[in-house]
């Protein structure tokens, strides 16, 4: 069994996950606020996206380096060595929790080869702030991450979900959402759906109903923005 001890502030080099806003710029906590201010650099998914956000809450002159999907593996030893020269590197993404569908993973499972001591803060998360605004179960959940864009894989991806038992999550493009929902109410057409939209910003939605119901009212409504998918098998 592996074991790792949480390392106190000053304690010498570290990694530490950081969550931030996925709508709304003031959802970023205080101790999130505190590590982005007394860290040595911040290694962002897109440095042209967060600067913005570390500027509105008067964080500047931080050097940012880049850490995304193409360049991580490349990336990653250097951010080793920083922290085991005794630097601490805050990592984000552009939204929500790091390593969820964003980079993050692949460094952790670094940190945890190398001995660099490492933290994943608390925070933001679309995943969990849907499942709750939802109002499906949230005792027992899965979540799938992007659905698949080729068609099969797709609807095996949804029956699987549907045949589970459990409220499942994905993301979804506004420009898929239709035809996902045509392809759910195809074959479970009184599946329990959500839809949830632009989360936390001003305008939120919820869109909750059947498969059927909410394939029909996107076919005529194209959706815009972050989309959420929630579904869970019939009553």
């Amino acid at each position: 069994m592996e074991q790792s001890d949480t390392p106190t502030p000053g304690s010498g080099g570290r990694v530490i996950l950081v969550p931030t806003p996925i709508g709304n710029r003031d959802d970023l906590t205080l101790r999130a606020l505190e590590v982005l201010k007394t860290c040595d650099r911040i290694a962002c998914e897109d440095t042209r996206h967060s600067a913005p956000l570390l500027q509105h809450h008067g964080i500047a002159f931080k050097p940012l380096v880049s850490l995304h999907e193409h360049n991580e593996i490349r990336r990653i030893p250097e951010l080793i060595a920083a922290a085991q020269a005794g630097e601490t590197i805050a990592v984000v993404t552009d939204a929500g929790m790091p390593g969820v569908s964003d980079p993050g993973y692949r460094l952790i499972h670094a940190c945890i080869e190398a001995g660099v001591p490492h933290e994943v803060l608390p925070g933001p998360s679309a995943v969990l702030t849907a499942l709750v605004g939802s109002g499906m179960p949230c005792h027992a959940f899965r979540f799938g991450g992007f659905l698949p864009v080729k068609s099969g894989r797709r609807r095996q991806a949804l029956e699987e979900a549907v045949a589970s038992g459990e409220t499942a999550i994905f993301f979804e493009s506004p420009h898929r959402l239709a035809g996902t929902l045509e392809l759910l109410a195809s074959f479970s057409p009184d599946a329990r759906v959500c839809v949830a939209r632009e989360l936390t910003k001003k305008f939120e939605t919820y869109h909750r109903g059947t498969a059927t119901e909410l394939s029909a009212h996107f076919a005529t409504h194209a959706p815009k923005g972050e989309i959420v998918l929630l579904l869970h098998g019939p009553a």
